[in-house]
Parts: C-alpha cells; structure tokens; sequence
C-alpha cells in the first residue's frame, strides 16, 4: 500500500510591504512540491494571529513569507508553539536578522565586518543627523529599522536631501538606521544547510542596489558566478557565512556584501527569507551549483524536518 503523502502548508502573502513578492513565491515554491508529489496547501496570511492554520493538519510548513511577521520570527514562534516542523531561521535568529540594528550589533560582536552606522530617531533634530552624517562622511544611506526589499532606502550625497530621506525613513517606524555608503561590487550570497550557493554580483545602472534597480529597471544585470579571484571568492564567502552564523540563522539565507576596490568585503544585512521564484536570485544560484528550482524547494524542506524533528524525519524525505 502507498504511503500518504506529507502535507505541506505552504505560508505565503502575509500583511507586509512585500506581500505581493511573497504571493509569487509561494506560488512558484507550492508547484514545484506539488510536481514532487507532496501534498500542498496554499495558506494566505492575512493576519498576524496564525488563524489561517486553525484546522490545517500540516506535517510542515513552508514560509515563503517575506518582511515583518514573515521574517521577524513572528510566524515561526506560532509554529513552533503548535509543534509544526517549519522552514528557515527559528524565532531569534529571524528576529534580529529583520532588526538591522540589532543584526550590526551582533555583526560587530562576532567580528563581521559592516559599514560604520549610527541609530536614528524620529524625534532627533535635523542638526544632530547632519553632524553624524558628516561624522560617517558622506555620501550615507538611510534605512528604515526593520523592512526588507529596500523599502524607504535612500542614499544622500550631502545634507540637502536629508529631510526627505528621514521623513521617508519614518514612515516605517520611529527609529532608523544611517550608514556609511561603501562604493564598490555588489554581491549577494545564498546559504543553503549550512554551505554556500555560488556568489551572484549586482549590476546596476544607479548608485546601488535599491527598490528600483530590483523591481523595476530593466537594466539591472546579475551575474552569476562572476569572475573573481580565488583569494576574493573565499573572502565573499567567508563573510557570508560568519554573517549567517553570527544571526544564529538555519537553512537558508542570502547574504548582501560590498567588495571595494582594495578587496575589502562588508556585510549589509542578512535575509533570511530570500525571494523564491524561479527568477529570484537565490534559486538562480542554486542552479549554478547544479540544483534545479524543484529540488532547491525539496532540499529547503528537508531542513525543517531536519532542524526541527530530527535526522529520522529528514530521511523519510529523502
């Protein structure tokens, strides 16, 4: 007699700025184990109560939620608390991986190296901003605290756009972070269980990779597997790693650095939640490195059962 196939309750949309990104990945992760023949349920979140999986018999979860709640360690607690084996970083890691002040404190302590920052508030004066922008040197960025896609990102050459940057910021909460920009490559870096996917540089037709570059400007290019030298590839994937380690994330996790002209690498931020389309950037480099969308999802899953319920459970999957 043929075993039940598992049930897989695949989390997707949930109520964040990058709700609609989430609905793409959700879809495109649910087809891809529907065609390895788990059974899939597509579970909108619409809230953040975990309602939408009262009544659901799951035998795991798989988060393709992406931004607060999704990636906050929001949904993971109220999985965990069910006792349903999920997807990705657990509560903590997810938390401070979403905070990027708390990601840079803990960068600094493991001796990750990321640009120099300060805290900002919402109710600073204009004056104390200027002077820690010139403290940093310009040009600088600002970042609202916890939003991902580069959502209310700005970069800033001088103090004239300041006060449109914060009050862009602010729109996302009431406290922000200013960082030194480093001028150099763009990269990103996928880790899969522990191992890293092969690096993808960023090429864009402005200063960085902001929401435009990604979602909008046909010019943007992604190379994968660039040319590197290998002193530089260990140096990427070094750094990505020490970063994915230092947030205490499992997995899977794309990592964002800069290479300056000197060789020096920084880390920007972790997701821990990586867009999961076909076209996204972290399926793009699990292809390089020989693993195509379907099995990358199928890999993803294994380390829920692995991560949460054991080795037992990860050899059934296979």
């Amino acid at each position: 007699m043929a075993e039940k196939p598992l049930t897989i309750g695949v989390l997707m949309g949930g109520t964040s700025s990058e709700r609609d990104v989430s609905l793409r990945s959700g879809a495109a992760v649910a087809a891809a184990l529907e065609g390895r023949g788990y059974r899939v349920l597509r579970v909108d979140i619409a809230s953040e109560t975990g309602a939408e999986l009262d009544g659901l018999d799951l035998d795991a979860a798989f988060i393709a939620l992406h931004g607060r709640f999704g990636e906050d360690g929001g949904i993971q607690r109220i999985l965990q608390e069910r006792g349903i084996p999920y997807t990705g970083s657990g509560p903590e890691a997810s938390r401070v991986a979403m905070d990027k002040i708390e990601s840079k404190r803990l960068f600094r302590m493991r001796g990750v190296d990321t640009p120099p920052y300060w805290v900002m508030m919402r109710n600073d004066p204009l004056s104390l901003m200027e002077r820690c922008a010139r403290a940093l040197g310009y040009p600088i960025i600002l970042k609202p605290r916890a939003e991902g896609s580069s959502v209310g990102v700005t970069l800033h050459e001088d103090c004239s756009t300041l006060p449109q940057g914060a009050a862009e910021c602010f729109l996302y909460g009431s406290v922000g972070l200013m960082e030194k920009f480093i001028r150099g490559r763009e990269f990103t870096v996928g880790i899969l269980d522990g191992e890293c996917l092969p690096a993808i540089e960023l090429k864009v037709r402005g200063q960085f990779f902001d929401f435009q570059a990604k979602y909008r400007d046909p010019g943007t290019v992604y190379v994968v597997d660039p040319p590197l030298s290998d002193i530089e590839k260990r140096r990427i994937q070094k750094a990505a790693l020490s970063a994915h380690e230092a947030l205490g994330c499992e997995g899977m996790s794309r990592v964002d650095l800069i290479m300056t002209p000197l060789g020096s690498v920084y880390v920007l931020e972790v997701n821990t939640i990586p867009g999961l389309t076909e076209r996204s950037l972290f399926p793009k480099a699990a292809r390089a490195a020989g693993l195509e969308f379907p099995d990358l999802c199928e890999r993803i899953l294994q380390t829920a059962f692995r991560h949460r319920k054991g080795a037992y459970w990860a050899a059934a999957l296979l």
